[in-house]
């Protein structure tokens, strides 16, 4: 009698994986977090400074908002609101991750690289999962680790340059702006379906409308809140 072979689950990706992951992230990030330095030491924050803003908040666009922020002077009550109103949608990204990755999962150690889901990354995990791999601790702490460490390497060497390093560069300086924005649309890009191009363009209209009537702040805001509304009232209506 002939033994019928039996299937082999797919391995878990490890540790090293998510490294190789992280490496388009890595490279999206390094000449943003660069500007951000640079930026900070521009506004008179010292190196230290500017690399503790990176360590601690780790955010991104909230950090050059912080910056700005802080340079304005604003209240340190409406500055903590305004940042935590930007990042909010963070704490969506592991219940959303983990939801996706279906019930047979380990989560003990979720409070830990919980905190590397930034957008990029949340978007390289949930690609991967759609692409068919199985959710992975290790892999979590490798793409968030390799993403964190290259947000806060190049913004010390952005803030060890000094706030000249991009003077004689104004192209690059502008184009530096962009290259976050793109990276997190091209990794948009590669998990999009049908299914999600309702809630996009709701929350797409509605972010642009009230950063024209209000500002960017609210329009962000609004978009994050139209599109979570319509995203959980297509699946109630499942």
């Amino acid at each position: 009698m002939t033994a019928v072979p039996t299937a082999h689950p797919i391995p878990r990706p490890s540790f090293g994986a998510g490294v190789i992951g992280a490496i388009p992230i890595s490279l999206g990030y390094l000449p943003i977090a660069f500007s951000f330095g640079v930026a900070a030491t521009r506004a008179g924050l010292t190196g230290a400074e500017a690399v503790m803003l990176s360590v601690v908040i780790y955010a991104g666009a909230a950090q050059f908002l912080a910056l700005a922020l802080l340079i304005s002077g604003a209240p340190l009550l409406v500055a903590a609101f305004t940042l935590i109103a930007m990042n909010i949608r963070h704490v969506l990204y592991g219940p959303a991750l983990l939801e996706r990755a279906g019930r047979d999962v380990d989560t003990g150690h979720a409070w830990a690289w919980a905190f590397g889901l930034t957008d990029e990354v949340f978007g390289t995990a949930l690609g991967a999962l759609a692409r068919g791999q199985r959710f992975s601790q290790a892999f979590m702490f490798g793409l968030g680790l390799t993403a964190y460490l290259s947000w806060i390497i190049g913004t010390a060497v952005g803030a060890w340059a000094g706030g000249g390093a991009l003077n004689g560069y104004p192209a690059l300086e502008a184009g530096l702006g962009f290259m976050l924005p793109a990276l997190f649309l091209a990794l948009l890009l590669s998990i999009l379906s049908g299914a999600q191009i309702p809630v996009i363009l709701v929350a797409g209209v509605c972010t642009v409308a009230m950063t024209l009537i209000a500002s960017s702040t609210w329009g962000i805001l609004a978009g994050m809140v139209s599109g979570a509304l319509v995203g959980l009232f297509r699946k109630v209506a499942r």
